[in-house]
């Protein structure tokens, strides 16, 4: 390829090129998040989904749960399913989705809060029983308030994460799903991952 007698006809170019080939940005950029918050008793079963953030300059003031209904003692039991982080007025984002279950309502903060803190509620391995891994998640709004979800009566729950840093809150998630076995023990969403902002 020669190149161009015209070095600004070059560049623009090279800018339109770019343009072309370069996805459309939505949400913060991976490289934002300040901290990921984790707990320590998440399910082992699954593969970590893609990490999805909130628009922009918006955090999650709240979020929705995907949870199954028990199926009593002869059903294979998912529990939680799926995690919606509720970004204000901007939208909404999920990470991997289980196919079970329903969506819960909105869990929310007061007005001009954010979530900084989460916790899990998760059934342990149970062997040649019914599994359900992860089945309830509680959030700590930037106020001090407490959210939690209505979610599978299976569990007991973990430590609190850490929160995020003063004057940051949770913009993304990623979470930890076990996709269905086909005969075998289905347990849905076994993890969750929160990002922090600032």
């Amino acid at each position: 390829m020669a190149l161009s007698p015209h070095p600004a006809v070059a560049l623009v170019a090279l800018v339109a090129l770019v343009a072309l080939v370069a996805p459309p940005a939505w949400g913060w950029h991976r490289e934002a998040p300040t901290v990921t918050l984790r707990v320590t008793n998440g399910g082992q079963w699954g593969q970590w989904g893609h990490p999805e953030f909130c628009p922009p300059r918006s955090f999650a003031s709240g979020f929705q749960l995907k949870v199954e209904p028990h199926k009593g003692f002869f059903g294979d039991d998912t529990g939680l399913n799926g995690v919606r982080l509720l970004c204000g007025t901007a939208g909404e984002v999920t990470s991997s989705v289980g196919p079970r279950g329903v969506w819960s309502h909105p869990e929310s903060c007061p007005t001009g809060q954010r979530l900084v803190a989460f916790r899990l509620r998760v059934e342990a391995p149970r062997g040649l029983w019914d599994d359900t891994a992860a089945n309830a998640v509680a959030a700590i709004c930037s106020g001090g308030s407490l959210l939690e979800g209505p979610g599978g009566p299976q569990g007991t729950w973990g430590n609190w994460s850490v929160p995020c840093p003063p004057g940051a809150g949770v913009c993304g998630l990623r979470t930890r799903l076990e996709p269905p076995q086909r005969g075998g023990d289905d347990t849905g969403l076994n993890d969750l991952e929160l990002y922090c902002c600032g």
